[in-house]
């Protein structure tokens, strides 16, 4: 299938269950969890159906398992995507033949493992974060799997990143984006990326169901920067849109 058939299948299936089963999954679970997390590593660990689509999908290298592994046991573990929605994000990264990655918000690198292990050899992630303790959890996994030299970690606030890439003249020369880090510069994150991203590249959203949160925002700084992302990429005629309820939520905005 080619990506313009799949951006269609995902665009009616995606936003169609983003929008049917996230409202469901929100519904269910808010007044409860109040936002807590549905990730396969998370609240929905012992759930059988989730254990049943890891047991039936999941392919993860081997030193991803080890990170993974490493991560759970620290006390910030459910900042990790679900392992599920890595696996997606590469997948749909090999399927637009990406070789240049922007991650913003590393944690203890997952993802961005994740990534460099699906680019070739002369492929890069710019890894954007903040914290340089939870990055060196990551590092000597990076260094094990062999891809560390794919991984440009950059240590200091993503917008400054993002408008040196620019400034560099690198606009729409890069392939895929991953947003995962402080909501509140979301819509920020969003339009930087989108100045960098070719056409035919992907913007990926995490956290955007926050656990259900979404459904009432109050006057919650990150839960209203979310909602507001949400109702501006589903208007955004620059792109077309999946919402998916993985994980916490991701929405993948495919550049037109």
């Amino acid at each position: 299938m080619d990506l313009s058939n799949l951006q269609k299948v995902l665009g009616v299936t995606g936003l169609g269950l983003g929008l049917v089963v996230g409202v469901g999954l929100g519904k269910r679970f808010f007044s409860q969890s109040h936002g807590r997390s549905f990730k396969s590593h998370g609240g929905a660990k012992d759930d059988p159906l989730t254990k049943y689509v890891l047991q039936n999908s999941l392919r993860e290298h081997p030193v991803l398992q080890k990170l993974k592994q490493r991560t759970l046991e620290d006390q910030n573990y459910l900042m990790m995507v679900a392992c599920e929605e890595a696996q997606l994000l590469a997948n749909l990264a090999t399927l637009i033949k990406a070789k240049k990655v922007i991650e913003i918000g590393v944690y203890t690198g997952y993802n961005t493992l994740n990534m460099a292990l699906t680019l070739p050899a002369d492929g890069v992630v710019v890894a954007c974060d903040i914290n340089m303790d939870f990055a060196n959890i990551g590092k000597p996994f990076w260094s094990e799997a062999g891809v560390e030299h794919k991984i440009d970690l950059r240590i200091k606030p993503a917008s400054e990143t993002l408008d040196e890439l620019l400034q560099a003249g690198e606009a729409e020369t890069y392939d895929f984006a991953f947003i995962d880090a402080d909501k509140v510069n979301y819509c920020l994150y969003y339009e930087k990326c989108l100045q960098l991203i070719r056409k035919g590249g992907i913007i990926a959203i995490d956290n955007v169901l926050w656990g259900g949160r979404v459904l009432s925002p109050g006057n919650d700084a990150e839960t209203l920067s979310i909602d507001e992302l949400n109702k501006k990429i589903a208007r955004d005629s620059r792109v077309n849109v999946s919402m998916l309820a993985i994980g916490d939520g991701v929405t993948l905005a495919f550049k037109l």
